[in-house]
Parts: C-alpha cells; structure tokens; sequence
C-alpha cells in the first residue's frame, strides 16, 4: 500500500489550491484596506478642512463688523462729541437709540450668538444693543489688543469661553492706549463653536474637538473627555502643525487623528475615529470570507474522509486478504460493512478464498496420503534392518538359552507388525499408540539394557482418537539420537497433560540435546516443504497434526529438563474426545 493514503493526499491538493486563493485575497485585502485607509483619511481630513472653512468664514463675518460699523455715520458722530458729559441730553440719547437698533439688527444678521460694544471715551459709556453703562478706563486698556482674543469665565473642569476682537479709531491707538477717541467690540460665546461641533459629529463617527495649547479645549457636549484627554496627551509628544494626521496607540485601540489649524483663531481642530471602525465592513468580510474557507475544507475533508472510508479502506483491506492469501493464509476472510458495491465484492472474495481453502486442503491432503506411501515405502526399507537385528537377538538368546528373551522379542516383535500392518485406519486411540510404542522400547531395551522409558499418560487421555504413528517416530529419534548416541543417556520420558488449549503428547531423553542453532533449524523445517535432505518422519507427524487438527496442532521443540530434548505433540481434541476437521 502507498505510504501516503488517499485521504491525505486529497486534503493536502485542497491545500494547495487553497493557499493561491488565500494568498491572492490577503493581498487584495490588503491593498484594498490601505487604499480604503488612505482615502478615508483624505475624506476625513477634507471634512475637517470644510467645517473650519465654515467656522472661520463665521468668524470672519463677525470680525468685520467692527471695521464696518466705524463707519456708520452715527457712530462715527460719537467722535465728534468734543465735550465731557457727566449726564446725557436729549441729542445724544437719541443717537445713542439709533446706535443700539442697528446693533441689534447686526447682531440678529448671524446664527450665531454676538454682541457689540461701543467705547466712547468722550462720553465714559459703554453702549451695547440692550444697554448704556459706564465702563472702566484702565480694565479695557489692558484688554485693548489686535486680534482675537479668548477668555474663560469659568472653571478647568467646565470652562466657558468668550472671543473678542477690537476696532479702534485712530488704529494707532494699539501703540497708545491713551490716544483713543472710539473703540468698537465684537464678542461670541464658545457655546457657538460647540453648537456647530455637535453637527459636525451628528453627520458621522468623529468625535472633534477644539484645542489650544496654552488657553485649552472646547468639547462638543457628547464627548468622550477620558479619551479626549488621553488624545491630547498623546499629541502633547511633538508640536501641532497647520494640517496632518497621526495615528495613535491608546491602549489596544489604534486612533485616526485629523488635525486643522484655525487661522483666524489660531486654535486647532481635532478629530479623532478608532480605526477599527474604519476598517469594520472590511473585517467582517474578511471573517466572512475565512468563515467560508473553513466551511468549504471542512467539508471537503469530510468528503475526502468518506471517499477514503468508503473506497480506499475497503480497497486496503481487499489487498491486505491478498496479501495474506499470497502468503498462503487461506483462513482469511474480508468482513463486510454496509451494502455498497464492496461488499458484493468481499462476499465474492471471501467464497473465492474457500473455495480455494477446499481445493487446497483436498490437493494436500493428497499430497499427504503420497509423503505416507512414501513412508510407509521407507518404513519396508528399514523394516528389513530392524527385523534382521530382532532375528539375531533371538539366535543369539538361543544359543544362550535365554528362553524368557527370546519369548519376550518374539511377543513383543509381533506386536509392533501388527500394529504397523493396520495403518489402513485413518484415526485410532491413543492407548493403542502407547501399547505399540510400548512394545518398540521393550524391544530396544531388549537390545539395549541400559535404557529405562517411562510412560505418564492419563487414562482420560487414551481414549482420545489420533492418527496411527504420530508417537512412535518421535520415540525412535529419541532412542536413535538421544540414547544411542551418548553412552551415559539412559532414560526416555513419555508424558500425557490437558492445559488451557487442549492436549499435549511429550517425548523426553536426557541425551546431548541440540544447540540452540539446531533446534531453531529443525523447527524451520517443520514449516517448509520436505526436500531429499529432510527426514521424513518428524515433518510428517507435524503436518498430519496440522492437516487434521488445524493451526491448533503440531510439533514444539525445546529442551528438556533431563537433559537432552524434548518433542511436544498439542492439539485440541474435538467434543467427545473427537478430532477437530474444522
């Protein structure tokens, strides 16, 4: 199988068309907030621009008022008054009347909330459209400057501005407060400025402000002042110029800043909008977007996911039955899940396997019934030998007139052809195995005196059916390799046992034993195919017991604890004690 599965493969390729398309969008997105940043500020900054234009042309008009009204030919007459009057006549209070109605209709002329100031010297009044009050001489010698100029009436906390601006006839008069023979005032309150600050703000998202280094700040009355004040301190890092913006870091919020000099204040109009705001629409569309992303590879993994459960898993695990089959494990079975086009598939596969199994076990079976004709044919070639010796045993004894011998060979002898004529039988009991073997090892012990078996079967155990000589080539390796082939070995152990698994057939010497190279080659053989080189008789023992037993069944090869080695028959017997054909 690949090592890189279907699955993974399909994800990674959605991976990869994913990363263009997300690499292209971060890139537009990007460019598009930059340019949209950019131009929001330019809109931002003419906004700003456009409402001080409004603010100094208002402030403008008022200051010509002044300048205009020096000329009105009434007021100029107060000029002309070349005589102190400590009381008013009626003349002058009748010019004075005629002053206070056109200033009053000056004033109603603008939105804005003004008032103008008369200051005749000659006269030591002060008239106003609602009033005529004297004024004091030195108080508006210390106010008397060029421009405008702002005073606050009220507290740090809630300041209350006032704006003024003087027009003073001859002009030289700045120079010297004492030459003066009219001075003209014109006043508005901040309240104005705050008014049109509230309609700035009414129309967007900007909170501005007004703002003076030296003299303060005048607030559109939903301001914010925490964050206003942290604003101006943030400004306080460098000076302010005519016309720019900044970007502040006032906690984890990033702030626009727009700023707009005055200059007919002099003051400085400040707008400020957190620039997650600007960029909100372009956020949620692009938390949107990768919402979309997420949904789209999440089900495309989930499609990927089911193509590979529904097609490659059962594709695997047909290959890995075939595998295992090319292996020749022929109890292999595909187990079906769902009713799709592979279970079809499996159900065909799993009766192909068995199909196989049969014809398998039919054609090894065979080939089993040829490897016993075999031995069977080996067994008369040997048979020949064993019987010569028994014959010479019994001549010899004889001759010796060791008549107890030679009955005892005889008795013994006839058994063991008895036995091994009637392998017509494809099952007999365990005692008649034991008997034959029994007799086999009275025999060699006849020929061998040194040589002492004992035999632990269970009587439960004998009654179990087994095929004919699987006991006897195992006892006749023990005596040929174990005891023959070391003059101090003497015994031969045949033991019978139940356990967990079945039962167990054991054959013991305490011969030389096997290396440990040697038994892990004997038990090698076991699993091949016998050639010329392999003795036949343990190989097919163990494969007759695997044939008719199954997996369950066969040889062990280990050493023993006399010493030599140890041969182990398992199987499980069937119910009954019959055996298990599967």
């Amino acid at each position: 199988m690949p090592k890189v599965n279907l699955f993974t493969k399909i994800v990674g390729l959605m991976l990869i068309m994913l990363i263009p398309i997300l690499t292209v969008y971060v890139y537009s997105n990007r460019t598009s907030t930059n340019l949209i940043g950019e131009e929001l500020n330019k809109s931002n900054a003419s906004q700003l621009a456009f409402f001080q234009n409004e603010v100094d042309a208002s402030i403008d008009a008022i200051a010509l008022w002044p300048d205009l009204l020096i000329q009105d030919p009434d007021i100029s007459s107060l000029r002309d008054i070349f005589t102190e009057m400590p009381e008013l006549d009626l003349h002058t209070t009748t010019l004075i009347r005629r002053i206070q109605t056109k200033l009053a209709i000056q004033e109603s002329s603008l939105k804005w909330q003004n008032a103008l100031h008369i200051y005749s010297p000659l006269l030591g009044r002060d008239i106003s459209s609602l009033d005529v009050i004297r004024y004091d001489d030195e108080r508006l010698k210390q106010r008397l400057r060029p421009g405008w100029q702002v005073h606050n009436s009220g507290t740090p906390e809630r300041p209350q501005y006032t704006f003024s601006r003087f027009a003073v006839t001859p002009y030289s008069s700045f120079e010297d407060p004492g030459s003066f023979n009219l001075i003209i005032e014109v006043r508005f309150d901040g309240s104005n400025i705050i008014r049109m600050l509230d309609q700035f703000k009414s129309g967007g998202r900007s909170d501005p402000f007004y703002y003076h280094p030296e003299a303060g700040a005048i607030f559109n009355r939903t301001v914010d002042r925490m964050l206003t004040d942290q604003v101006i301190g943030a400004l306080a890092d460098r000076p302010l110029t005519a016309a720019e913006s900044r970007t502040l870091h006032l906690g984890e919020q990033e702030y626009l800043v727009n700023i707009v000099r005055s200059e007919v204040l002099g003051w400085y109009l400040i707008d400020y909008i957190p620039i997650t705001e600007i960029i909100r629409p372009i956020a949620q569309a692009n938390r949107l977007f990768y919402g979309s992303i997420v949904g789209l590879l999440l089900l495309c993994c989930i499609a990927a996911y089911l193509l590979y459960a529904q097609v490659q898993v059962p594709i695997k695990r047909l290959v890995i039955g075939f595998q295992r089959l090319k292996h020749g494990d022929y109890s292999v079975r595909v187990k079906s899940k769902g009713s799709s086009e592979f279970g079809f598939l499996f159900t065909r596969f799993n009766l192909m396997v068995a199909q196989i199994q049969e014809l398998f076990e039919t054609v090894y079976l065979e080939r089993i019934h040829v490897r016993e004709a075999r031995l069977k044919q080996l067994q008369s070639q040997i048979n020949p030998h064993f019987f010569y010796n028994c014959f010479s045993f019994i001549s010899s004894m004889a001759k010796l007139e060791q008549h107890q011998a030679v009955v005892a060979m005889s008795h013994h002898l006839s058994v063991y052809y008895r036995y091994t004529t009637r392998q017509e039988r494809e099952l007999v009991e365990l005692s008649e195995e034991v008997r034959f073997v029994t007799s086999y090892l009275e025999i060699q012990k006849l020929r061998m005196p040194r040589l002492s078996y004992r035999l632990e079967v269970p009587a439960e155990m004998r009654q179990l059916e087994v095929p004919p000589l699987i006991l006897q080539p195992l006892v006749e390796n023990a005596v040929l390799h174990g005891i023959e082939s070391s003059a101090g070995a003497t015994t031969i152990r045949i033991a019978g046992a139940w356990t967990e698994d079945g039962a167990t057939l054991a054959v013991e010497d305490d011969g030389k034993g096997m290396s440990a190279d040697a038994m892990q080659a004997l038990r090698h053989k076991m699993s091949r195919q016998m050639d010329e080189a392999m003795g036949c008789g343990l190989w097919n023992v163990h494969q007759r017991m695997l044939l008719r037993f199954r997996s369950e069944a066969g040889l062990l090869f280990e050493p023993s604890p006399l010493g030599g080695v140890r041969v182990t028959i398992s199987w499980q017997p069937g119910p009954h004690g019959e055996e298990r054909t599967g």
